[in-house]
């Protein structure tokens, strides 16, 4: 099974690449060292893409292979929008033609000479949404929020909740990305740090380092995580829990915590991500019966669609991430096909939901139209 994937993989690798070549050498009549040149991009960059896809499952160790995940993965953002913008080339060429035809008007007299001139847009174009992409990729951002929860009492009035998700850290990024987000999260001074999953790509024993910083998290009321759909691609999850649990986080497994202060109580809940096997699949009946219905309620959940597990249920606050906020602009109208809400707040049935864009990103360490973030919520009561 392992050979077929690898091949139809490969296979895919050369179609794309191949196409890409017709493109962008063939289609607008590039010779020489031109052409030659841009073939040898369209090949180096092809042999990465495929190195990092090795490193992204482990068989090439993220401790020395790293560069070649960065650099692999960065040019499968460059392939992304080559392929939208040699799309979008083909179309309107087809289109003129069309036109043409239908109106017995002349073709172009140049046609190449167009097809130059936009290629050669779409390449710069390329280089530019890429490369800002990597700079704002690199760049968390603390983001302040607040939010009325139903039932809050006013002991917790001004409670601030950090909120990082999706880090992602393995392939492209390391630990010293990992510090970088510990020490934002650390100078907002959050009451309570929430992990919202997919921290890690990879095994517990090749990238486990990776998030060892996280033991530097501080917040007076705990720092909690959930599973994201990523703790069990290429490991077991609850692995990957009980090593969180070795970093000071106290993982929710379908679980509920009470929260204290000033001799008041809310709820905190948190459930597995929905890929969870069986063995211990999400599950927010086990979380949530028997709780105090007059108290307020967080819930933490990956997916923000896991809201539609809870309706009725009195949550006043859902926190979620897995979207990354479509990561590469415009693939968040693809997410919104999925995910009810794609970013920030939003409603789904009678559960407020809160989706983070995440602090890193999944393959490319790239994102256009969506930036990193660390979302801070300070919690209000009613009035």
């Amino acid at each position: 099974m392992y050979l077929i994937a690898a091949t139809v993989a490969a296979a895919l690798v050369v179609l794309i690449t191949y196409w890409l070549h017709r493109r962008l050498v063939v289609a607008p009549g590039l010779r020489g060292r031109w052409a030659m040149a841009a073939d040898t991009v369209l090949v180096l960059g092809a042999l990465a893409g495929v190195g990092a896809f090795l490193t992204a499952s482990g068989m090439l160790d993220p401790a020395w292979a790293r560069p070649l995940g960065f650099i692999g993965f960065t040019w499968w953002a460059v392939v992304f929008y080559l392929i939208l913008g040699a799309g979008l080339i083909a179309l309107v060429s087809l289109l003129i033609r069309l036109v043409a035809r239908m109106t017995g008007r002349p073709r172009l007299a140049r046609p190449q000479r167009w097809l130059q001139i936009a290629t050669a847009a779409l390449v710069v174009v390329t280089a530019i949404l890429v490369g800002s992409g990597l700079v704002a990729a690199g760049r968390p951002q603390v983001s302040e929020s607040a939010v009325v929860v139903p039932r809050l009492p006013q002991q917790f009035d001004g409670l601030r909740i950090a909120v990082v998700t999706d880090l992602h850290v393995g392939p492209a990024r390391g630990a010293g990305y990992t510090r970088r987000v510990v020490d934002l999260v650390n100078g907002a001074r959050p009451d309570v740090v929430i992990l919202g999953g997919d921290l890690a790509d990879g095994t517990i024993a090749q990238i486990s380092a990776d998030l060892a910083p996280l033991r530097r998290l501080r917040a007076p009321m705990g720092v909690y995580g959930v599973s994201g759909n990523h703790e069990y691609l290429v490991e077991d999850g609850e692995s990957w829990l009980d090593f969180w649990e070795r970093l000071g986080v106290r993982p929710l497994r379908n679980e509920r915590v009470e929260l204290h202060r000033d001799g008041a109580t809310i709820d905190l809940a948190g459930v597995h991500d929905y890929t969870a096997p069986v063995t211990a699949g999400t599950d927010p009946a086990a979380a949530l019966d028997g709780r105090d219905g007059d108290r307020a309620l967080i819930y933490v959940a990956h997916q923000p669609r896991q809201a539609d597990a809870v309706q009725g249920r009195g949550v006043g606050l859902q926190l979620s991430g897995h979207t990354h906020g479509g990561q590469l602009w415009p693939f968040g109208y693809a997410v919104a096909l999925q995910q009810p809400v794609v970013s920030g707040f939003g409603e789904v049935g009678d559960v407020p939901v809160f989706v983070s864009r995440g602090a890193g990103s999944w393959g490319p360490p790239v994102r256009v139209g969506a930036a990193p973030e660390i979302a801070v919520l300070t919690l209000q009561a009613p009035r």
